[in-house]
This record gives structure tokens, C-alpha cells and sequence, in this order.
């Protein structure tokens, strides 16, 4: 008899699921196809290093091919699910629907983010949750900087270089912290810009930042954001967006070409198109073994799936992290597999967190591990060490190695990527209106 095993997302829950698999089910009577709209794993906590240049944008994702040896990749979404067929719809990227049997079925398609109805956010606010938002992010500020060295109107200088964030959570803070020590350097070379002088301002709608910490440690990051001349507004919310400005909750409008939307996340919007339990976060309903509530051979794992917490009783889901997440992907991997006739039989996801850092750029960070606490130059140490050595493939940990160490006797580079990925059309129309990138000869 030949299983069928389809797991839909490649993130830190499928393909850590997919792994544990290959390991598990034998070679000869199982089929496992992961579905992905990529070929690679994002390594999230290095986004914002990404984002500053610190890291070269390659080597802070890892291709699945390179980690999975006998997992069937196929790129597109799953856009349907008939549980009574056992079957799903696969939407590929060249625009054909393809009808998948399964055995065993495992959503883990992830989380993007989460966003409020805030009048003009959806038109105006950048999120901070994929490589290409950190790689328009870097190039937007370097673009700031270029447009505000080069205006005479000081009132279009002050929205250039006003950059808001929203959010005080690990994304909100390391993002900003990075791309505030990026901007500080690069802006020696942009002499008008300099002398106007950059404005910083996390907005958080709480009364503390980073809740995931101790309160202590929360308060050194206030502390050293606050000495970089970063302005926190604590309690206050974003009431409304607009192209050159932001208004706030005080009431106060703040001129700004930059928001940035770094306030949590929500489930991927594709789970309503899935017949799937869904709670009123929109995440799927499973129990602690992560078996979807109600189906049979259907599960789900990482920031898409409401894993009950085993730290409370009262049922809330474990936060949507990639800690929680690359520790169910093994286990539901299991559990799958038990389901089936192989290895032991189900267990419940009993991990609780017990490492959590946060980067705060210039050689600082903070960090808990266990009971101890952590900060300054200590804490940035073990909060690479520790990404390092969750970083899958060998070849990507050398390389984020070899990009710091590189980097550590140079400035930052100024250079614009955006371009990338965009080539021009062959006619000279694109140049006759001022393109400066000449055809080849």
C-alpha cells in the first residue's frame, strides 16, 4: 500500500515536518509532496539584518531542496480541500489547478501581517514579514536620503526623513533598530541630509514594549533606543495614513514618507478556502496532538493552527514564533506517522519557550535563556550564536558567518538593489523618458 502525504507551506513547521518524515516513513510506500509558493525557507530573525545590509538577502533563506532529500516540491497554493475525497486543489504558478489525493494532510501555511482598519493603512504602510519587504524597505530609505540631499524644500526634507514603525514587538524593534544604525551610517555620505537630521518614532498602542521579556529587560531596550535619539510614543495608536503623513491617536499629524507595519500577525487568509475548522483569529482548530477538530487525516502546525499552550489551561494557543513553530513541525510529523502504523503512538505538544532574544543593533541586544537574563554586548553574542545554530544547512551558517565578519572593517553599502529582478523591455521607449541603464551593445 502507497501513502500519500501532502503538507501545504515550507516554513519552519512543514519543512521541519518534512524532514522528520523522509526520517520516518519508509522510502518505498510513501509519497510526500510539499506545496509551497516558494523554494526556499525564510529564516525570519534575520530579516532585519537583511533589511540593513548586514546580511546578504541569499543567505538568510535556505532552498528546501538543499534540506529535503526525497520530499516533492511542487511550487504554487493550495487553493481547496474536500475532506469527505480526501482530496486537495493545487493552484500552480503557471495558472493550472491540479486535484491531489492524501493519505495524511498537514496545513502549515503560515501567517502574514496583521492589519487594523485604519484609513489609508492598506495604501500607504509596508509590512515588515518577507524578504521582499525588507529588501523595498532598504531601498526606500536609501532612496529618502538620495531625495532629501537633493531637495531645497525643508518641509519635503522632514517627511523624507521622519520614519514611523508601529509595533513593539520582536519584529517592530529589531527592524527599527537595524535600519536605524543602517541609516546613521549611510548618512554621513548625504551631507544636506545630515545637517536636516533624521526623525525615528516607534508607536506602540500598549503601555510596554516586547510583553514576550522581562519587564527589566524591556525597559534596558527603551533605554538604549532612546539614546540613539529614537522617539517612543507608548501608548498611542495610528489613526489615520496618508501618502506624506501619519496621524496619530494624540491627535498629532506627523509628516512621513515611511510607515512601517510591524503590529503582529494573523493567520494566512488562504485557510477560509480550506473547509477547515477555523477560530475567531481565523487560525485552525486543533488539539495538542495538532489534529485538525473533526477529520480524519488532517492536521495543523506552526502560526496557522491554534496549538493550545501547554503553560495554561484554559486552552490559548501557543504564540505564533518560529521557537514553537520548528518544534511542532517534528512532532506532528510523528504523530502522522503514528496514525499510520509507524513508530509509537501520538503525543501532545508540551514545549514551553525558554530562550527568546531580541537584537537591538550596535553589538546590543536582550535575552532571556531559562531564568537568567541577558543584555548588552553578552546578549548580542549569544543571540547570534543561537541563530547560528538554528539556521538550517551548513552552507548558510558559513555564509551569515562570513557576511558579518566581512563586513566588520567596512561602512555600510549604499547601493539601491531594486532594480533587481526587473529588467527592462527590449525597446528604447523606457530610455527615451529618462531611464539611465543603457542596452548592452
Amino acid at each position: 500500500m502507497a501513502w500519500n502525504v501532502v503538507i501545504a507551506g515550507g516554513g519552519f513547521a512543514g519543512m521541519s515536518a518534512a524532514r522528520e518524515l523522509e526520517r520516518l516513513m519508509p522510502r518505498q510506500s510513501t509519497r510526500l509532496m510539499l506545496i509551497n509558493d516558494v523554494n526556499f525557507l525564510l529564516y525570519t530573525p534575520f530579516l532585519p539584518e537583511a533589511a540593513a545590509g548586514m546580511l546578504e538577502p541569499r543567505h538568510v533563506v535556505t532552498p528546501l531542496r538543499d534540506v529535503l532529500r526525497r520530499t516533492y516540491l511542487r511550487l504554487g497554493a493550495i487553493c481547496g480541500h474536500d475532506p469527505e475525497k480526501r482530496t486537495v486543489t493545487m493552484h500552480s504558478h503557471d495558472g493550472e489547478t491540479e486535484e491531489i489525493p492524501y493519505d495524511q494532510f498537514l496545513v502549515a501555511v503560515g501567517s502574514v501581517s496583521r492589519s487594523l482598519p485604519v484609513p489609508g493603512l492598506d495604501k500607504h504602510a509596508i509590512g515588515f514579514k518577507s524578504l521582499a519587504d525588507a529588501i523595498w524597505l532598504r531601498n526606500h530609505v536609501v532612496e529618502t536620503l538620495e531625495r532629501a540631499n537633493a531637495t531645497d524644500d525643508p518641509k519635503r526634507r522632514d517627511e523624507l526623513l521622519t520614519y514611523v514603525f508601529v509595533g513593539g514587538g520582536y519584529s517592530g524593534l529589531e527592524a527599527l533598530a537595524e535600519l536605524q544604525d543602517f541609516a546613521a551610517d549611510a548618512i554621513d555620505r548625504y551631507p544636506r541630509a545630515r545637517l536636516h537630521g533624521m526623525r525615528w518614532i516607534l508607536v506602540e498602542a500598549a503601555d510596554r514594549v516586547l510583553p514576550e521579556v522581562d519587564e527589566g529587560l524591556a525597559e534596558y531596550a527603551l533605554q538604549q533606543l532612546r539614546g540613539r535619539g529614537i522617539d517612543i510614543r507608548m501608548g498611542t495608536r495610528v489613526d489615520e495614513a496618508h501618502a506624506d503623513a501619519v496621524v496619530l491617536s494624540t491627535g498629532e499629524r506627523i509628516p512621513t514618507r515611511t510607515l512601517v507595519w510591524t503590529a503582529g500577525v494573523k493567520a494566512h487568509p488562504s485557510l477560509a478556502n480550506l473547509n477547515l475548522p477555523l477560530d475567531e483569529r481565523g487560525r485552525v482548530k486543533v488539539d495538542r496532538y495538532m489534529r485538525v477538530e473533526g477529520m480524519q487525516g488532517v492536521w495543523a502546525a506552526g502560526d496557522c493552527a491554534a496549538v493550545p499552550d501547554p503553560r495554561f489551561e484554559d486552552g490559548r494557543p501557543c504564540p505564533p514564533t518560529a521557537q514553537h513553530a520548528v518544534r511542532q513541525g517534528p512532532l506532528v510529523a510523528r504523530n502522522m506517522a503514528a496514525e499510520l502504523g509507524i513508530g509509537e503512538g501520538p503525543q501532545p505538544f508540551t514545549y514551553e519557550a525558554k530562550a527568546a532574544f531580541v537584537n537591538l543593533g550596535r553589538y546590543k541586544a536582550v535575552g532571556q535563556l531559562a531564568q537568567q537574563r541577558f543584555k548588552g554586548f553578552p546578549a548580542w553574542w549569544m543571540a547570534r550564536t543561537y541563530h547560528i545554530a538554528q539556521v538550517p544547512g551548513v552552507a548558510r551558517k558559513v555564509r551569515a558567518i562570513a557576511d558579518w565578519t566581512i563586513g566588520l572593517p567596512f561602512s555600510r553599502d549604499v547601493a539601491e538593489v531594486g532594480s533587481i529582478g526587473r529588467p527592462r523591455p527590449l525597446n528604447d521607449e523606457i530610455y527615451k523618458k529618462g531611464g539611465t541603464h543603457r542596452p548592452v551593445d
